[in-house]
């Protein structure tokens, strides 16, 4: 029902909401421009990460990430969310190489 209200209003509500921000309104202004430009929530990140070809490779890559913290290349954020990526990337050696491990010893005492 409440929907069904601001559909027949949105034409009326949205010209409004541009008068009152052409006439200086702050928070119509703000809510204009982020339907025109609306925030962004992540931005690419130009900063060198090691290649990651092993389990061992995850220390440079923490490393860089906070190398490129404390430059200010990225953010903490960034770097946090980076950071469980190379996490992800670690588990999934490990979990291959058991997988490896185990087959090898099925195969042995076979």
């Amino acid at each position: 029902m409440a929907e069904q209200l601001l559909d027949n209003e949105a034409e009326a509500l949205i010209r409004k909401v541009v008068k009152k921000a052409k006439q200086g309104n702050v928070p119509a202004l703000r809510i204009c421009l982020d339907r025109i430009l609306p925030p962004r929530r992540e931005r690419p990140l130009l900063f060198t990460l090691p290649e990651l070809r092993s389990v061992s490779d995850a220390t440079k890559a923490i490393a860089a990430l906070t190398f490129a913290v404390a430059k200010g290349e990225i953010g903490p954020g960034e770097a946090a969310e980076l950071s469980k990526l190379i996490e992800t990337y670690v588990r999934a050696v490990e979990a291959t190489e058991l997988e490896q491990r185990l087959l090898a010893l099925e195969q042995r005492f076979k």
